[in-house]
């Protein structure tokens, strides 16, 4: 896969730009990504806003041609992408994690998310926009959300923004490549391992109820699996259950 790069110094959601590039120019290669030093408008899972400061973090898109994945286990994308990311911040410090289905974490706080966008063609996928943001360089947040985080943060210096993101897409690629069918239980088992509290009861919210439980696994279609304690198992797609934090 060869990137091709797009970089703006603004842009409304990354996402966005590459998706109204497809609907113009139809053909766009495989590892396209779209960078910005300022979203305007980015977005999370379900509509959620993400703030990032002007030229301090990582906002970016990238473009994947996934038709080797099934799309009833488009997940797999979710999973690779959230493992990629994990390894190359665990270089800094060992307490990153994977908040279900694909935040990462630093301990109890969030330090990216992303929002993945599929095409169906047919029986295939023929387009996938990856967009990521990943607090790097930030020191102070602004808005309303409870729990952000930056690596400037954690580790007490700033960074390399063009050597973080030729770090974090050298390992999406990698982890991108590697996927074949025969090797999805590895995937998932990985997943697992990087999991945020995959051991250990702790409170879920579910509506206005609030109920101890722990993570039994993941369905192939990312679907949450939690035992609660008295022994029922339940399962949860995203944003019908809350960690509760």
């Amino acid at each position: 896969m060869n990137e091709t790069f797009i970089h703006l110094n603004e842009t409304h959601s990354t996402n966005s730009y590459l998706r109204e590039l497809i609907m113009r120019e139809k053909e766009q290669p495989e590892g396209t990504v779209v960078i910005t030093d300022y979203q305007t408008a980015g977005r999370g899972q379900k509509g959620n806003s993400w703030e990032s400061e002007r030229g301090k973090n990582l906002t970016f898109s990238i473009l994947l041609h996934p038709n080797h994945i099934p799309p009833g286990k488009q997940f797999i994308l979710s999973q690779l992408i959230s493992i990629a990311i994990v390894g190359v911040l665990k270089e800094y410090d060992r307490h990153f994690t994977i908040k279900w289905p694909n935040d990462i974490y630093w301990k109890e706080k969030k330090i990216a998310g992303m929002l993945i966008e599929v095409d169906l063609t047919g029986s295939s996928l023929s387009n996938a926009i990856i967009g990521i943001g990943i607090n790097i360089n930030q020191r102070h947040f602004k808005s309303d959300a409870p729990n952000p985080v930056s690596l400037t943060q954690i580790t007490g210096k700033e960074h390399n923004l063009s050597e973080l993101l030729e770090k974090i897409l050298d390992s999406i690629v990698d982890e991108y490549n590697k996927y074949t069918p025969d090797n999805e239980e590895e995937i998932r088992q990985k997943y697992m391992a990087l999991l945020f509290r995959n051991k250990g009861i702790y409170p879920y919210s579910y509506g206005k109820e609030i109920f101890n439980a722990s993570i039994e696994g993941i369905e192939p279609n990312g679907q949450l699996i939690l035992k609660k304690e008295n022994g029922s198992i339940h399962t949860f797609a995203f944003k019908e259950i809350s960690f509760v934090i």
